[in-house]
């Protein structure tokens, strides 16, 4: 994500927990301590706020208490930035806002969440919504679809399969014919950069428009790993609860921002393969 923004001429501030790898001004604070942030948030003084963090623990996420934390802490973090001066704010939301069904979902589907996750995403963008409207904030919702990449964590398709296969390990899986949208985490920071840099507000879909069988997806790296023998296609049922097709429709996100993705499917996985090889080398 930094890369982006600086490759767009943007001086980058990162507050959080951890400092990140690349080279930025970092701010030491705890994102649910409100006070702290406000503090952090005035020294800095910033124009534009990408605000990212929420609580993401693969399998855990979908119903953790926790998510009301995190929509406590984002209405404090962007509260802050505009008191502090803030002129546009950008904020990642998620395709579990929607109602999913079969049709392709863009910006003004029905929002119906399945999730607490979900529920606490689409409620933090009505009243963040409202908040810009009042306070004449520019103010865009990023709703990221699925995503993949170098350094994912383990519970997650691509990076779980990606090492069980590397190591000779079977890879129980559902038949994977339910398709969803995939898009490469290089692709997905470049969007939210791009959507930071421009002036579209509301929310904007951030994938890559092209949903496609999970089997496609494993059956790929499979090629990739020279195992594709050890995937047990059918081993786990799949939820009756899980929809058939989860697509984003990007009009706006290549029209409106003008963001267009560097890698489809195959060099996306092949990036990310290569990737886990060398840190294993």
């Amino acid at each position: 994500m930094i890369p982006a923004l600086q490759a767009r001429g943007f001086e980058v501030h990162a507050l959080g927990r951890r400092p990140p790898a690349a080279t930025v001004v970092f701010h030491p604070v705890d994102l649910l301590d409100a006070e702290a942030v406000q503090a952090s948030v005035g020294r800095v003084g910033a124009v534009h706020l990408l605000h990212l963090a929420w609580y993401a623990e693969p399998g855990l996420y979908w119903r953790s208490p926790v998510n009301l934390d995190w929509v406590a802490a984002s209405l404090a973090l962007v509260r802050a930035f505009r008191e502090g001066g803030g002129a546009r704010a950008v904020v990642a939301g998620t395709c579990a806002e929607y109602a999913w069904g079969p049709e392709r979902l863009s910006e003004d589907a029905h929002c119906v969440p399945a999730t607490l996750y979900g529920a606490a995403k689409d409620a933090t963008q009505r009243v963040l919504t409202a908040y810009a409207r009042e306070t004449g904030l520019s103010f865009a919702w990023g709703r990221l679809f699925f995503l993949y990449g170098p350094r994912e964590k383990s519970g997650r398709l691509v990076s779980d399969a990606i090492r069980a296969l590397s190591s000779g390990e079977r890879f129980g899986t559902s038949p994977g014919h339910q398709r969803r949208d995939f898009s490469h985490v290089a692709d997905v920071a470049g969007a939210f950069a791009a959507l930071v840099d421009s002036a579209v507000e509301g929310a904007v879909n951030i994938g890559s428009g092209a949903a496609v069988p999970v089997r496609v997806i494993l059956e790929q790296i499979g090629q990739l790993t020279g195992r594709p023998d050890l995937i047990d296609f059918g081993a786990r049922r799949l939820a009756e609860s899980e929809p058939a097709s989860i697509e984003a429709d990007v009009s706006r996100l290549r029209e409106a921002v003008g963001f267009h993705p560097r890698y489809d499917l195959g060099s996306g996985l092949t990036d990310t393969f290569g990737a886990y090889s060398e840190r294993q080398a």
